[in-house]
């Protein structure tokens, strides 16, 4: 993101896994059948089952059985769901992420949702909506780390453009910690157009940029909101800063004049919640 600164297992033998392909996102990973997706990480995995996505398979490097993996172990066995001791080397080779942590799960694609999705889910809490938009990310840490703290923070969802956007992939989910099971994400052909509906959904938009106008802080962010993130290198694009009903931006004295886009999001963020009195 563009600165936000202004001025001042039980062991078991091991068996090798089915050999079935599947090019999502054309990886020709290989995976457990068509249409499925993979988790890394116990986080992520944990997670999942908790949050009852469909999981088809469970693959756990062997030896593995204590801590978090006992405890997905267990809840995979609750519901039905095959877990499969294979040798660490064959986790190692299939890995997207490079930190599977021993082990990887195959699960049905997460979803996205629509906007009126995220507006349902402010409105069935019974709160005002509560939405971050992010303009062109594409580095995972950051869109992981960002849907991890839009959980924290208590956001209603996010939205992200079709193009020039990382999606919903492993690296990310890994990066969230789990997080991506909780927090809606709608994907969106124009970012601008979307701002605009929200607008006559009577959501204020704020921009978060080096050339804001005021202080992240001195901002009313008590009532139905959406945050704009810009990307980690430009920023927010003219058009889109212009659809803002205000540009905020975070008062730094140090040297360093730009944050990274995570943390600058979730120091908003926060802020959003401070004022809603959570």
């Amino acid at each position: 993101m563009k600165s936000l600164a202004k001025g001042d297992t039980g062991k078991k033998k091991g068996k090798s896994v089915s050999k079935i392909i599947i090019k999502r996102n054309g990886s020709g990973e290989e995976g457990a059948g068509e249409g499925l997706d993979r988790l890394e990480g116990r986080n992520p995995v944990l997670e999942a089952l908790k949050a009852g996505r469909p999981v088809n398979r469970i693959l756990v490097a062997e030896g593995e059985k204590e801590g978090s993996i006992r405890q997905i172990i267990a809840l995979a066995r609750q519901k039905g769901i095959i877990v499969q001791a294979v040798k660490r080397a064959k986790l190692d080779s299939i890995t997207v992420t490079r930190s599977h942590q021993g082990v990887i799960a195959y699960t049905a694609a997460k979803g996205y949702v629509e906007v009126d999705d995220i507006l349902a889910r402010a409105d069935s809490r019974h709160e005002p909506p509560f939405i971050v938009i992010l303009d062109e990310i594409t580095d995972v840490q950051n869109f992981g780390s960002i849907l991890r703290t839009c959980e924290a923070a208590g956001a209603h969802g996010v939205i992200i453009p079709k193009r020039r956007s990382v999606g919903l992939t492993a690296a990310v989910a890994k990066a969230s910690s789990g997080a991506v099971e909780y927090v809606p994400v709608a994907r969106v052909t124009n970012i601008s157009q979307t701002i605009e509906y929200l607008k006559k959904k009577n959501i204020w938009v704020v921009g978060a940029d080096m050339t804001g106008e005021v202080p992240y802080y001195n901002a009313d962010l008590r009532g139905p909101v959406a945050l704009v993130v810009g990307s980690e290198g430009k920023g927010m694009g003219q058009l889109v800063m212009r659809s803002c009903d205000i540009v905020v931006n975070i008062p730094m004295r140090g040297k360093i004049s730009s944050l990274n886009a995570a943390v600058a999001a979730a120091i908003v963020m926060f802020e959003i919640m401070r004022q809603r009195g959570v």
